[in-house]
This record gives structure tokens, C-alpha cells and sequence, in this order.
């Protein structure tokens, strides 16, 4: 479905945007960027704050788990904020369609973020509110993208140049 959807639109994987961004740049005349609004202002603005995970993943010896993909846990007693089951995203059977005698789960962890970790939640309050739109500002100041208020997310950001 994806590869129908970018039709002939080359797709690079495992690429820095920022190492290569001269060179990407100069393929299109549009290019999409994906990360987090302030690493490519390269933080002149200062950083934005975000929420890191880590995960603890391990092998069972048994079918079944949890029997779905996901349960997330929002008790203080619980150090970990989600289990994921992969075999329910689509591998659950084998071919014969009984269950796989061994599944595979991983703990989330919320943790600490600091730059060069990978940036999963924003910190959502009102220091990080007015950081997010002076870079948002910025992106329509520069005329980087007359799109800049329908495609930002306080997420990832998604915008054409």
C-alpha cells in the first residue's frame, strides 16, 4: 500500500537529513522533513523539552501474553508505561493458524530526555507553548513553508520547502 502510494518517489532510509542536507536539498523542489521543528533550526532558539523511552524486551515461553498488541499501565505502582505484544500486529499464527508457542513483549519506560537521545513526547507547558511558536513563527517568517500552520505538530514536524 505505501509503495502504490510514493508511486516513483525515492524513499531514503537509515539518512541523516542533516549530514546530507545540501545534497537533499538539491533533489526536489520539495522536501519533506520529519523530526522535531527545533533540531533544524539547530536549536538557535534553544532546545524544546521532550520525554525519552527505553525498552526491555524479552522472549516468553508461551503463546499468549496479553492477547493484543497493546496495554498501557497509568498506575503510580507500575514502573513501566506500556507492554507490546508484536506477534498481534501481524504475525500472531503460523501457517496452519495455531498460535506460535513463544511471543515476544517489551516494557516501555518513560525516561529523562537530553539532547542527542531520541525525542519521543513534548513536554507539553507553557515554556515549551512559547518556544514551539517562535519556531513556528520563524517557519513563516523565513517563508520555509506557506503550510507551516496546517502541517506543524508539537510532535514531529511535517512541512515543505
Amino acid at each position: 500500500m505505501v509503495a502504490n502510494m510514493l508511486g516513483d518517489v525515492e524513499v531514503r532510509l537509515n539518512t541523516d537529513y542533516f549530514e546530507n542536507k545540501e545534497e537533499l536539498d538539491a533533489l526536489a523542489e520539495k522536501v519533506i522533513y520529519t523530526g522535531p521543528i527545533d533540531a533544524y533550526f539547530d536549536y538557535k532558539l534553544g532546545a524544546l523539552e521532550y520525554r525519552s523511552v527505553r525498552f526491555e524486551t524479552e522472549v516468553l515461553d508461551q503463546p499468549n501474553f496479553q492477547g493484543n498488541v497493546a496495554v498501557n499501565y497509568t498506575d503510580v505502582e507500575t514502573p513501566w508505561t506500556r507492554i507490546i505484544e508484536h506477534k498481534w500486529f501481524e504475525f500472531g499464527k503460523d501457517e496452519e493458524g495455531k498460535d506460535l508457542p513463544k511471543t515476544v513483549i517489551s516494557r516501555e519506560y518513560s525516561s529523562e530526555w537530553k539532547l542527542g537521545d531520541e525525542p519521543y513526547y513534548p513536554v507539553n507547558d507553557e515554556k515549551n507553548g512559547r518556544l514551539y511558536e517562535e519556531y513556528k513563527n520563524w517557519l513563516r517568517k523565513k517563508k520555509i513553508s506557506s503550510l507551516a500552520e496546517d502541517l506543524v505538530s508539537t510532535n514531529i514536524t511535517i512541512w515543505m520547502r
